[in-house]
């Protein structure tokens, strides 16, 4: 019987991307060009520090509005909407179970490299980082490396302006 360390490595696994335990992240679906992200490998699901949810429907489909404050000093980004793709419990760091609605969004490094990822909406105000990048969203495409920070590289000042924002 082969043991699973000793087998050899395929070709993806060298092409993974390496991520420290915090980096700094883009949401453009959302209006998001900088945001300080924990990279968690402990949490299954990605979490984005929200306020206001608004769970409605719009021609057949649930929806959800959102105001999002992220990015470098907290600005504020303005009502999002975006098309509710589940809503299931999540168990938080401290045990405590909540439904969480979930959405799709694009998520893209700053060296421009992106894919879709699902993320539930929540209040994350006393937590250091607005958002939290799951494994479910790392799988099969980056590594961590724990003892390193900021490995895609520091924010830039200006953000993206939100182009999908509802009027308010």
């Amino acid at each position: 019987m082969t043991s699973r360390a000793s087998k050899p490595r395929s070709k993806a696994s060298f092409s993974r991307i390496a991520l420290g335990w915090r980096e700094w992240l883009v949401l453009p679906e959302l209006g998001i060009g900088a945001i300080r992200a924990k990279v968690d490998t402990g949490a299954r699901s990605s979490s984005l520090h929200v306020r206001e949810q608004e769970v409605f429907e719009r021609d057949g489909r649930t929806m959800v509005r959102f105001l999002i404050e992220h990015g470098v000093d907290d600005a504020l980004s303005g009502h999002v909407e975006a098309e509710v793709a589940d809503q299931r419990d999540v168990t938080d760091s401290g045990g405590r179970k909540e439904k969480r609605v979930f959405i799709r969004t694009l998520l893209q490094l700053p060296g421009g490299q992106s894919w879709p990822i699902e993320i539930n909406l929540t209040e994350r105000r006393n937590m250091a980082f607005p958002m939290l990048l799951g494994r479910s969203a790392m799988r099969r495409r980056c590594w961590v490396n724990p003892g390193r920070s900021w490995l895609l590289g520091l924010a830039q000042r200006a953000l993206t302006p939100v182009t999908n924002a509802s009027p308010e």
